[in-house]
């Protein structure tokens, strides 16, 4: 996944040629004499705890409904509790970020408000909180979907204008992909219709019907 060619590519000045060394498990790149392996740029790159552990760790991150504490994967892993909470640190924020990759092909983006309805509020918290009609008073959440994988990524931003939502888009989604939006005008209306066969935002508009989260990235049915 990091190196689809099977070729391994110096993350310093991005040289294909290297040598493996054997001894260290790693390779020395030919061009600017620097040393890396394949954990270089995830989680697991300057961690000395194998990915044996690494990957039963998050195993039980991942299957634990309730949450799992440092102490439990501790004992599950046989290492020590600072090493068990460095790790699950780090799975978590894996889980927050999603992916190092950006998504490719067709992309759906939507955005929603988050927050409680006005009429469920106690006078006083209404008044506190709700200043207007709309969204005013909540979180602005912006999410992108991967119709190929299924996975939603999803962020608070400031605000709906087009610089918060496009910086969102650039910082996820590979150049060349297929965007689907709404008639929001922060985008590129192309829009004439809410289907129109292939373009449409459905599955997003799903995923926010479901939702009551802060943001992560979160895989969904196709």
């Amino acid at each position: 996944m990091k190196w689809p060619g099977g070729k391994p590519v110096c993350p310093c000045c991005a040289s294909k040629k290297a040598s493996f060394l054997k001894t260290r498990l790693m390779w020395k790149c030919l061009d600017c004499k620097k040393q890396y392996s394949v954990k270089v740029g995830t989680i697991f790159e300057d961690s000395a705890i194998g990915l044996d552990k690494w990957l039963c760790a998050m195993w039980m991150l991942a299957n634990c409904k309730n949450g799992i504490s440092s102490y439990e994967v501790a004992r599950a892993l046989e290492v020590t509790q600072k090493t068990a909470w460095f790790m699950l640190q780090r799975i978590r924020y894996a889980m927050n970020h999603g992916t190092i990759n950006k998504m490719t092909g067709t992309v759906e983006a939507d955005e929603t408000f988050i927050g409680g309805k006005a009429r469920f509020m106690h006078k006083a918290e209404r008044a506190r909180k709700v200043k207007g009609t709309g969204g005013m008073g909540k979180a602005i959440v912006f999410g992108l979907l991967d119709r190929e994988t299924g996975t939603v990524r999803s962020s608070v931003v400031g605000t709906r204008r087009k610089h918060h939502l496009h910086r969102e888009i650039h910082e996820n989604v590979a150049p060349g992909s297929e965007l689907m939006t709404d008639a929001l005008k922060s985008y590129i209306d192309h829009a004439e219709a809410y289907v129109d066969g292939n373009v449409h935002t459905n599955r997003l508009e799903t995923f926010w019907s479901f939702c009551g989260f802060r943001g992560m990235a979160i895989s969904v049915p196709k």
